[in-house]
């Protein structure tokens, strides 16, 4: 099992809770990731909730809001280990990109943005 570095929590911010019985833990792996998930949970809170819903119970699910990326974009360094890549869309422009652990049964939230990311254009 690899380590996991963890922020302590602050006073003031929210608590998450551990994961369920059978859920996936999410993790932000990077700071783009955490400014652009509050982000979103402003914009469309909503939406947003339902996507951490979706990722701690099947990230990898292939729907018409979560699929893995293709080509360039489909793997993604985290850690030690090169996993794939997959994106979730929150609204129309809105969504988040991350990498499921299946070994770990941990998604690591890679980026999260109100727009399209950059490396798709």
């Amino acid at each position: 099992m690899t380590a996991r570095k963890r922020t302590p929590q602050r006073r003031g911010e929210r608590v998450a809770p551990p994961p369920a019985k059978d859920h996936w833990d999410v993790i932000f792996a990077t700071g783009d990731a955490v400014n652009g998930w509050d982000q979103l949970g402003r914009h469309a809170p909503g939406p947003t909730n339902d996507c951490w819903e979706h990722l701690r119970a099947d990230p990898l699910r292939t729907d018409r809001r979560q699929a893995a990326l293709k080509g360039r974009l489909s793997r993604r360094q985290i850690g030690e280990k090169e996993l794939e890549q997959w994106q979730y869309e929150v609204t129309g422009a809105g969504g988040v990109w991350y990498c499921p652990d299946p070994q770990e049964r941990t998604v690591w939230l890679v980026d999260a943005s109100v727009g399209h990311p950059n490396a798709t254009e």
